[in-house]
């Protein structure tokens, strides 16, 4: 049986990875034609299904795709954000896909969209098929170039994951994107609340209730992991905060250098404040590049009935147990589910190249930049010639989920760096790319003389000590988790 279409590339997902890599892909290759299969009824992936007060950890000028902007260049004036530039929420960051979407991919004629559709790689005659989810109808693909994988992250949000805990019949349950819903209850309103999780959707959930107006003696907060925290005054993009996004990096190439361990590395950036806690007196064993401002933790801070006995394993009225010990809360307690899973730290396939024959796998490049990965994989996809190339020039950062293997994604991060600016195609390419967080903006300050580049004065000698500071980290911790 004969495809019912052909294309060049199939790109599986239509989020923010697998549209950052089409938008770029377009650009670059202007005779391609690129099919996307997504299951979702809107592009944007993950942000269909976030709750309604989620918004971007990192400023909005290096998210999305390279050709479209996002944000503005206005700071916040007030709240915990305030000095720095604003985060765009989920309604706008799902807009600003449906606008790419609606007003470039699809005008441009070169795009063809299916979304509400499941993949399936084997199609009759060994074309690629994918099946309409609403009417099962099934339809084959000649995939002329490459299929794409932009699925690699399976990010997990409260309202899609499977929950890992036992709950009773009977007990209050919501996860975060009820919480907006709570003055619909009227007088029938908790009298307590517990979140369960470490992570930044629970950070989230935290600010969200004090912001509200709860009682910070109202709410029990179960952190199974403390977590390291990325300081947002130290991300931020453009020339006012040039100098600091540079010191940020000197201070870690100079703690790698000084450190005997990843653990030790990020106690070294807390005491300059480049790195954040929120318990200054409990030693955190999570890092997953959540961005936070010191205001948020000002805030979290209030909540002090924390409890670290590990995971939930069951949740009942009045009680929360775990595995070997249980905690006792106010019968009216709503438990809000924040235990979903950003990405998956054990997902074997982050351990092989991008590029890999007729596939592709987009994986991130430079840690935590995704979009930036996934552009930046497209340009490498059209202008170098083999796989050996493209993946010697492209190698995958690992994923990071404890201080002592940020170490070995930091590394690969300059690794990564290093070559790209040996090569005038992708520093010519950088240099113009909205996506990358410094590219654009030291071009700029390079064109206009700007006396605040000097900061870069001490970066190269930060260079020398601090690479093999971090290949000593990362040599340690890969040793520290060798099967015995």
């Amino acid at each position: 049986m004969s495809a019912d279409f052909e294309t060049d590339y199939l790109v599986v997902g239509a989020g923010a990875v697998g549209l950052a890599f089409v938008d770029a892909l377009l650009d670059e290759d202007p005779d391609c034609h690129v099919t996307i299969v997504d299951m979702h009824a809107k592009p944007g992936g993950h942000w269909n299904d976030a709750y309604s007060f989620v918004a971007l950890h990192q400023p909005s000028a290096f998210y999305g795709v390279n050709s479209l902007e996002f944000g503005d260049d206005v700071v916040d004036s007030h709240g915990p954000n305030k000095g720095l530039y604003p985060l765009a929420s989920g309604a706008e960051v799902s807009a600003y896909f449906t606008h790419l979407m609606n007003r470039r991919l699809l005008p441009s004629g070169r795009v063809s969209y299916h979304p509400l559709s499941r993949y399936d790689g084997d199609g009759s005659d060994g074309h690629a098929a994918f099946d309409s989810i609403l009417s099962g109808k099934r339809t084959n693909v000649k995939v002329r170039k490459k299929t794409v994988d932009a699925t690699f992250y399976k990010t997990s949000v409260p309202s899609t994951h499977k929950r890992q805990f036992g709950v009773a019949p009977g007990t209050p349950m919501a996860i975060p994107g009820d919480l907006p819903d709570l003055w619909k209850r009227g007088n029938d309103l908790p009298a307590h609340y517990a979140i369960l999780g470490a992570g930044k959707t629970a950070m989230d959930a935290g600010v969200w209730l004090l912001q509200a107006g709860v009682d910070p003696d109202d709410i029990t907060w179960v952190r199974p992991r403390d977590s390291w925290l990325i300081n947002r005054t130290y991300t931020q993009p453009g020339p006012d905060f040039f100098e600091k996004v540079v010191e940020n990096q000197i201070a870690q190439l100079n703690a790698a250098a000084e450190a005997k361990t990843g653990d030790e590395m990020f106690e070294l950036l807390g005491r300059g404040g480049y790195m954040l806690r929120i318990d200054e007196d409990v030693k955190p064993e999570m890092f997953h590049y959540a961005t936070i401002s010191e205001g948020e933790i000002d805030l979290l801070r209030q909540i002090k009935n924390v409890v670290r006995k590990g995971r939930v394993t069951s949740v009942e009225p009045g009680k929360i147990v775990f595995a070997d010990d249980e905690h006792s809360v106010p019968g009216n307690t709503l438990f809000i589910d924040c235990t979903a899973t950003a990405v998956p730290f054990d997902d074997t396939r982050q351990h092989g190249p991008q590029f890999r024959g007729d596939t592709i796998v987009l994986q991130p490049l430079h840690v935590p930049l995704v979009t930036f990965s996934a552009a930046l994989t497209a340009f490498l996809e059209v202008h170098f010639g083999d796989d050996e190339t493209k993946n010697r020039l492209g190698v995958p950062a690992p994923l990071t989920d404890t201080p002592n293997t940020y170490p070995l994604g930091m590394l690969t991060n300059f690794m990564n760096r290093g070559a790209w600016s040996q090569n005038p195609k992708i520093a010519a390419w950088l240099a113009k790319s909205r996506l990358d967080p410094t590219g654009t903006t030291f071009a700029k300050m390079m064109a206009e003389g700007d006396t605040r580049l000097a900061v870069m004065g001490g970066f190269q000698a930060a260079i020398e000590t601090g690479i093999p500071g971090l290949q000593r980290l990362a040599e340690a911790a890969q040793a520290e988790h060798q099967p015995r």
